[in-house]
């Protein structure tokens, strides 16, 4: 059976077309990514703008005609913060289903951070409970979970890197007061998560999405981008946060000078290591002992494909 899962977030749009067999581990045939930052102004406007619908039927057209090459046998279509915000979703949604031939689930934060812990558990080792954290760029989900139980406690909290970077970051590279104006945001809402998911019991915290793998590349200095180095990839505290300041103050050209960035990501990848960096320190705070924090390149897109397939509800 061939499947193919597609997750529409508020900068990106990303397939992933997939083999399974019973009793077997997704087997891909295709993963790509377009940045097409759908997002772009809807945290002001409330509304998707038309150059940003543009770009993104435009890629949902490519990602019909891959399916139609790979002989998919189920699409399922998700799309997560800036769909769920936006007023005129109904023209996305008739603009997918015409490309598509599916229509878009707009799936709540609570199932998105499902998803994201399904696809994540799908190749971790998360029989001791686990902080699995999907920074997008109009939310970041907060789940914990372990392989037995599934998700034991999720908050999606309205922050992200398009979102703060919107919000905030106005200046090349951000000063120093845009980036304490976004921090508080981001310590604002991470103190409603924590009320509301206990990590304490937690042992390890697992990071996804495309802000989390630039900052790993970074710490690794990679000189190209490598998902396969990326992947499992385990980084110290203190590297995650020398990384994540070095995003946050370099300016746009020293970034767009970095073999690893993707050109999408380099006018948000600042907001987005604020918030990963304050999430991090965070967790420590609330997890006696953490030393490390593991990347994952499998994701919400694996957890979508995984639902395609029925292998969850």
């Amino acid at each position: 059976m061939k499947v193919a899962g597609i997750d529409c977030g508020t900068n990106s749009i990303r397939l992933l077309i997939a083999d399974i067999e019973p009793g077997q581990p997704l087997r891909d045939l295709e993963r790509t990514m377009q940045v097409v930052r759908l997002g772009q102004g809807v945290d002001r406007t409330g509304s998707f703008a038309e150059d940003a619908l543009e770009r993104t039927f435009a890629a949902a057209e490519e990602y019909a005609e891959l399916c139609r090459v790979h002989g998919v046998d189920v699409i399922k279509f998700v799309a997560t913060s800036a769909t769920r915000d936006a007023h005129n979703r109904d023209v996305f949604i008739t603009g997918i289903e015409q490309r598509l031939g599916v229509t878009p689930q707009v799936i709540s934060g609570e199932r998105e951070a499902q998803l994201s812990f399904a696809g994540a558990a799908s190749v971790i080792d998360a029989t001791e409970p686990v902080v699995v954290v999907d920074l997008g760029g109009g939310s970041t989900e907060m789940i914990v979970g372990t392989a037995t139980d599934g998700v034991t406690g999720s908050y999606s909290m309205d922050v992200g890197c398009v979102r703060m970077q919107e919000r905030h970051l106005a200046t090349d590279p951000p000063t120093p007061d845009e980036l304490a104006s976004a921090r508080r945001d981001v310590e604002v809402a991470l103190d409603e998560a924590l009320a509301d998911v206990d990590i304490s019991h937690a042992t390890n915290i697992v990071g996804l999405a495309g802000t989390v793998t630039t900052v790993t590349a970074r710490a690794l200095r990679l000189p190209v981008y490598d998902a396969g180095v990326i992947d499992g990839t385990r980084l110290t505290l203190e590297q995650v946060y020398e990384a994540c300041d070095w995003l946050m103050t370099a300016s746009r050209d020293e970034r767009v000078a970095e073999g690893y960035m993707h050109p999408g990501r380099v006018d948000v990848i600042a907001a987005g290591s604020l918030v990963w960096s304050e999430v991090v320190k965070r967790c420590a705070q609330e997890m006696p002992g953490l030393a490390t924090v593991t990347t994952s390149e499998h994701d919400i897109l694996d957890g979508i494909a995984l639902w395609a397939a029925n292998r969850i509800p």
